[in-house]
């Protein structure tokens, strides 16, 4: 059965995937930018859509959002495959934002509800949201790169979407910039119970706020799952413990089943756990009086996806 015939089936629940896409393709020449690619959603979640510079990201998006054709492929939107229905569902901001720069803030949002066929009243609950509720009568000309970013996802708030979908939410911002960026985020997934799709190549930013992630590589997902089994399936835990001496540590790791040192990083050792998970590793170690005072990932997402895409580059 098809996404087409599974929409027809049964309404969307919440159980239905946020987005799904499958085997989605788009060619340009003899080149796929997108190739075969599939992925899913989950409601309410933050998903991290990674990739380096020319990996099919903002293709991708676009195809999902209709605003190029794919070649192939379905796309669903809270169990919507037809294009304008499922586009109720979804507000985006991909690439760069333009807005009419001698216009103030609030008045490029009034133009773009006319367009939406939204009321205005939505416009300063927007502004208000986004945090521009004190610059919304300043002129665009006048923003920072970050405040109009922000202005941007309150344009894709406008039409109340329940799926949010942000190409490069972060790039060019500043410290500060990426700071509040991920900061609203964060927000609008806690509070506002939105989904949210986020593509990017900065790896640190997106683990920060993503639950699952998907990882592309010349157009065709090399990776996909929740952040923290992408980290310990690939790289194991590391753990500190209160004394320099790690022997100790090290002895009674080796003696609980399914757990072995595979490396000393930064912090301590690092070690891979079969049938084991990390609570129960914690608690083994405080019982032989081995104090514990730290436990994480051995490597962080960055590592997984330099591992991953190195190891799809075509020669």
């Amino acid at each position: 059965m098809d996404l087409a015939q599974k929409a027809e089936a049964q309404p969307a629940s919440s159980d239905t995937p946020a987005l799904q896409v499958r085997n989605l393709r788009r060619s340009y020449g003899n080149r796929f930018a997108v190739d075969n690619l599939d992925l899913s959603v989950t409601q309410g979640s933050v998903y991290g859509f990674l990739g380096p510079n020319g990996a099919g990201k903002t293709t991708a998006m676009r195809c999902i959002l209709g605003l190029i054709r794919s070649d192939s492929g379905e796309v669903a939107i809270f169990g919507e495959t037809h294009p304008v229905n499922r586009r109720r569902h979804v507000g985006a901001l991909v690439e760069t934002p333009r807005f009419y720069e001698w216009l103030n803030g609030e008045q490029n949002l009034k133009i773009a509800a006319a367009y939406a066929g939204v009321p205005n009243s939505r416009v300063a609950p927007a502004l208000e949201r986004v945090g521009l509720a004190k610059r919304g009568l300043d002129k665009v000309a006048g923003y920072s790169m970050g405040m109009k970013q922000r202005l941007g996802i309150a344009r894709a708030l406008l039409a109340d979407p329940k799926l949010l979908m942000l190409d490069e939410p972060t790039n060019g911002l500043d410290p500060q910039g990426m700071k509040a960026m991920r900061d609203l985020i964060s927000s609008l997934a806690n509070d506002d119970g939105l989904t949210i799709f986020i593509s990017s190549h900065i790896l640190k930013e997106v683990e920060a706020v993503a639950t699952r992630v998907g990882i592309i590589q010349h157009g065709r997902m090399v990776a996909e799952g929740d952040v923290d089994e992408l980290l310990n399936a690939s790289g194991g835990l590391q753990i500190e413990v209160g004394s320099p001496d790690v022997s100790a540590l090290r002895a009674a790791i080796l003696e609980l089943p399914g757990a072995s040192v595979t490396g000393e990083g930064e912090l301590g050792l690092i070690v891979t756990l079969d049938g084991l998970d990390g609570v129960a590793l914690n608690k083994a170690l405080v019982l032989q009086d081995i104090p514990v005072s730290y436990l994480g990932a051995g490597r962080d997402l960055e590592d997984v996806f330099l591992d991953l895409t190195k190891s799809q580059e075509i020669s």
